[in-house]
């Protein structure tokens, strides 16, 4: 295995605080009730970030240069949460941030007692990190879009914004380990395909249960279905067609060309069709 470059130095990531936003400018008469089921559900979510941050440490004990980043990006996402959470009990003041949040994390943990990563190599982890940011960007930046309320739209904008450094941040981390472990192109197709094929796990599916759907008794299927229906929705072409580029880049692909086409219009397609169904099914 080749040496493992050092020295890489990175700027500390842009920064803003809940202050940054106006939050007199919330309008509740444009305020829709389907985003906010799916900002309470992301809250929770981002707002798990602190325990990314023990495990991501735990993988890259001893690696100098990207502890520190790890601990700033984990605090970033633990932000995301508190800006969600804060919108969303705007638009719905009988929801209990905090009791939704303790509900989720004793559902769901992710583990957190190891000390090489699940994916089985450094650079297989930060190329499954890499996919996660180019779904949260591309989501943050659809929900924006689609939202008519002025604050939730600022919010999601920054959020996108972050994330999408925060793929640069993986993804440059991701090449140095590339370049000393070689993980080959089939070792990476495999890790990235096999991160969006989580894209419907436990975590997203329990967070809208514990922020919407609780005291029910938690059913995967029904919460995953319920969350799709809505997250599924806001997405266009524009969204999906940035986040294939960024994936296929993550994985060592060319993210533009006719294979970004196929994927994008393929994507396109299929998640149209499932958000209509998912809604059809609802009727």
């Amino acid at each position: 295995m080749r040496a493992l470059r050092s020295g890489v130095i990175y700027p500390p990531m842009a920064h803003w605080t809940l202050d940054d936003i106006d939050w007199s400018a919330f309008r509740p008469d444009l305020v829709d009730p389907e985003l906010v089921r799916v900002a309470k559900a992301a809250a929770l979510v981002e707002h798990n970030g602190a325990d990314y941050a023990v495990y991501l440490n735990n993988v890259f004990a001893g690696d100098g240069t990207f502890g520190p980043a790890i601990d700033i990006w984990a605090k970033e996402e633990v932000q995301h949460g508190a800006a969600l959470a804060r919108w969303a009990t705007l638009a719905d003041p009988s929801w209990d941030f905090a009791a939704a949040s303790k509900r989720f994390s004793e559902g769901y943990r992710i583990p957190l007692d190891v000390a090489a990563s699940v994916r089985g190599s450094r650079t297989a982890e930060l190329i499954a990190r890499c996919i996660v940011e180019t779904g949260t960007s591309s989501y943050y930046a659809a929900l924006a879009d689609a939202a008519d309320e002025p604050v939730f739209r600022a919010v999601c904008r920054r959020i996108a914004a972050d994330e999408l450094r925060h793929y640069k941040l993986f993804y440059d981390h991701m090449r140095r380990y590339q370049a000393a472990e070689n993980l080959g192109r089939w070792g990476r197709l495999r890790t990235g395909l096999g991160r969006i094929a989580e894209s419907e796990d436990d975590e997203l599916s329990y967070a809208y249960y514990a922020a919407n759907l609780w005291p029910a008794p938690y059913d995967r299927r029904t919460a995953a279905r319920a969350y799709a229906r809505r997250a599924y929705s806001v997405y266009r072409p524009v969204h999906i067609e940035r986040g294939i580029g960024m994936a296929l880049k993550a994985v060592g692909l060319k993210p533009q060309g006719r294979l970004h086409r196929a994927l994008a219009a393929i994507a396109s397609r299929l998640m149209a069709a499932r958000a209509r169904s998912l809604a059809a099914a609802d009727a």
